[in-house]
């Protein structure tokens, strides 16, 4: 009996908080290990040529090359890994160039364990295809195993837009802000605040320390914990 091989990811992201948030996430689906991390285009390139990869995880914004540069530089290469690109910016002129260099799906940040584990598993059932198809049928559902069915889901009592709301607001601070000062500053309550701040905490895109210094219960600051950037 045989055992089917894992699909071997190589996670390249120049945050280390989020590089081995990424790399914890990956070995949590079933069919994927995280073969290594790389934090800049040149150590994956050195990654690649030591390690056989199935799939990158790749940021687009990389300190020495964009992702989409880096792609194309390993097609010529001669290296046929898929790509899952991991990005901030949302210029769909990139997401058309991607398609003709292996990149098989996008995912924005800041996202959730959920949102990576259903694009995952969805690159599996599409790499798992193999043979020849019996017709236009088979080719087209191959092809939609790729395309989520919907926006992917948040938690429970959590929105998209104000999600968004919370994330441009705390990244442009980088003193952070209370869970109070998100409230007023996006015009939501102190209790929804502190759900949507935790969740980005969960998604290892912030971080959160007591606030001293002030009568009582210390307060909570959290902070967006990405290095700055283009398109970030």
């Amino acid at each position: 009996m045989t055992t089917e091989q894992p699909i071997r990811v190589l996670v390249v992201e120049d945050d280390p908080v989020a590089a081995d948030a990424h790399v914890l996430y990956v070995g949590r689906v079933p069919g994927f290990v995280a073969v290594g991390k790389a934090h800049t285009g040149a150590e994956a390139r050195r990654a690649l040529e030591r390690t056989a990869v199935d799939l990158l995880l790749l940021d687009l914004h990389l300190p020495d090359v964009h992702g989409l540069q880096l792609a194309r530089s390993l097609r010529a290469a001669g290296h046929q890994a898929d790509v899952i690109a991991v990005t901030s910016a949302r210029d769909l002129t990139v997401v058309r160039e991607g398609v003709s260099l292996g990149v098989v799906q996008y995912v924005l940040k800041p996202f959730t364990f959920g949102t990576l584990r259903d694009r995952l598993i969805r690159y599996a059932e599409f790499h798992a295809a193999a043979g020849e198809a019996s017709g236009q049928d088979e080719v087209d559902r191959a092809l939609a195993t790729l395309r989520a069915p919907g926006p992917a889901a948040l938690p429970k009592g959590l929105s998209a837009p104000t999600l968004e709301r919370v994330t441009v607001t705390l990244r442009d601070r980088a003193e952070g802000y209370t869970a109070a000062g998100i409230a007023e500053t996006v015009g939501i309550s102190r209790i929804t605040a502190r759900r949507y701040l935790e969740h980005l905490v969960e998604a290892g895109r912030a971080e959160r320390k007591p606030l001293y210094g002030q009568v009582g219960r210390p307060e909570l600051v959290y902070r967006w914990v990405r290095a700055t950037g283009p398109g970030r």
